[in-house]
């Protein structure tokens, strides 16, 4: 494999510092940021993992408590997603009304955490919309255009529009490619 001499003003994805890169598809300064990107998005990912397995379990409580004026501080740590603590502290502060009825029969006002929180939504998700790729002779280039004018090897260009999944349309020999989308990832936007 060759060397390039291509030097492409960056900023980190993690850090957020001025870099050049020798690539078109370098996105952090080190390897160290790198690492530390690789480990926030594992943990960000086990994190939003974690809520939805309470939300999955839940759901059905969820449904069922929000009937009652009343609730069980278990009820309402589900519910409005805090600890069991945080709420007997709410509690003791009196900024929520709360009724004892013996051992482990503490019952808050829903409302009075309605007021001060928002209850836990189950996200909808969002549908991909892709857009119809125009292949025409002005809004499109080759990949000898692409290699000329940012100075790649062609091979690198292919590889590139294979990794981002750009459309693409072979006419006869030549391969076209749109140039917003190619200009988009060679720019570094």
């Amino acid at each position: 494999m060759g060397f390039s001499n291509l030097r492409i003003p960056k900023l980190c994805e993690f850090c957020e510092k001025p870099f050049e890169a020798k690539t078109v598809t370098t996105r952090f300064c080190s390897k160290l940021c790198s690492e530390k990107s690789i480990k926030r998005q594992k943990r960000l990912v086990q994190e939003v993992e974690a809520k939805q397995v309470l939300l999955e379990k839940s759901i059905n409580k969820i449904a069922e408590i929000q009937t009652r004026p009343y609730i069980s501080v278990g009820e309402a740590a589900i519910l409005f997603g805090m600890s069991k603590d945080t709420i007997y502290r709410l509690i003791k502060s009196n900024r929520i009304s709360a009724h004892n009825f013996g051992e482990r029969l503490t019952r808050v006002c829903k409302s009075d955490l309605e007021s001060m929180f928002t209850v836990v939504k189950i996200a909808p998700e969002k549908e991909k919309i892709e857009e119809k790729q125009v292949f025409e002779i002005g809004t499109c280039y080759t990949i000898s255009e692409i290699s000329a004018k940012y100075h790649a090897d062609p091979g690198t260009v292919n590889s590139v529009i294979k990794r981002n999944k750009i459309p693409t349309k072979k006419v006869g020999s030549f391969v076209y490619a749109p140039k917003n989308l190619i200009d988009k990832i060679f720019d570094g936007k």
